[in-house]
């Protein structure tokens, strides 16, 4: 009887033994499972602007590379900081891993709000493509970060663009042969930062350089190539032949001056009916312009690199890593905002 007790209990032990290692197995083989995709809501001030636009597909090639590890979802905000924060709230309620903003207004009210409500539901959060006020409402969560158009940089840059035209071509670009460069300008919002410098250092870049200069009128145009074009056609109207330039705080608003200049004939086949227009952001339609010689200068920030900075810094707080970690990013002088460089275009003959 004791030795069928012991037979009994060996075949038992056997029994049990391969349903332990197949658990074991399983659970082994779980964990290298790849995990679901990160959830990121890309809430964007505008789909329709053009350098946004561009920045959004190459988050969208990022995803096609890579889409067992990442899904972007693109909200559009139209401009209006009231239908972004119905968006916000949204995405608050879904389960999304990732934010990433490019916020239509950058007072100090908004960016707190937008960063306490990510902070309340733990998530972390990027804002892109711009310089808010006051970066102590971000500072405020582990979990928040800008990365940021180098908008000084961009000002010096066009600044030197101008400096350069007005140096090679200074005979038929001083009009009226006074030794002062009389612009119109096209500016963003009024209530940005990246508009006040770009405003700013490229007029101080220019007048550093020995060139005096007198703005005859500007205008706000909120990045919109439609208002610069209807803005454009009245001014020429009115100062026609006292404008030596037009200098605008981007691409979008400086095609729009463009084709309200071509339809009183200038920038077209006549060289001598021709002001130079100067923008910021390095879209195709105005680098083609450029090429053709119908549109002066751009700098430009990289697209491509901004959406790789968004991807791999996203990344690692979703991760709970150090933000830059495996990168080659840094943080400026604020600890919380990675400044991404802009270059001079250069035309393509």
């Amino acid at each position: 009887m004791k030795i069928l007790k012991k037979i009994l209990s060996f075949i038992i032990i056997l029994a049990i033994i391969p349903t332990y290692n197949l658990k074991t197995a399983l659970y082994a083989n779980a964990q290298v499972l790849p995990e679901k995709p990160v959830k990121v809501a890309t809430l964007l001030f505008a789909l329709d602007d053009p350098y946004i636009s561009l920045v959004r597909n190459s988050l969208e090639e990022i995803q096609n590379k890579s889409k067992d590890s990442v899904s972007f979802t693109f909200l559009d905000g139209r401009r209006n900081q009231g239908i972004q924060n119905a968006l916000l709230d949204s995405a608050l309620q879904s389960d999304y891993d990732l934010l990433l903003i490019n916020l239509v207004s950058l007072d100090r009210n908004t960016v707190e709000s937008v960063i306490r409500k990510a902070k309340q539901r733990n998530i972390p959060v990027i804002l892109f493509n711009t310089v808010p006020f006051d970066t102590e409402p971000i500072k405020s969560y582990n979990r928040a970060l800008v990365v940021s158009t180098n908008a000084d940089q961009s000002g010096i840059l066009q600044g030197n663009s101008i400096i350069k035209e007005w140096n090679s071509n200074k005979k038929t670009m001083d009009r009226n042969g006074d030794n002062v460069l009389q612009y119109f300008m096209l500016k963003g919002p009024n209530n940005s930062t990246v508009t006040n410098a770009r405003s700013t250092y490229s007029i101080s870049t220019i007048n550093d350089a020995g060139i005096k200069t007198q703005e005859i009128l500007s205008k706000f145009c909120y990045w919109d190539e439609i208002c610069a074009k209807d803005s454009t056609e009245l001014l020429f109207l009115r100062y026609g032949d006292k404008i030596e330039a037009i200098i605008s705080n981007n691409d979008a608003m400086a095609i729009g001056a463009i084709e309200a200049l071509q339809k009183y004939g200038y920038n077209k086949e006549d060289k001598s009916k021709y002001i130079p227009v100067f923008g910021i952001d390095g879209i195709p339609a105005a680098k083609d312009l450029i090429n053709k010689g119908v549109m002066a200068g751009t700098v430009f920030q990289d697209p491509n690199q901004t959406a790789e900075a968004l991807y791999s810094i996203g990344m690692n707080l979703v991760g709970n890593k150090n933000p830059l970690e495996n990168t080659n990013y840094k943080f400026d002088e604020t600890g919380v905002t990675i400044q991404m460089p802009y270059q001079e275009y250069t035309p393509q003959k």
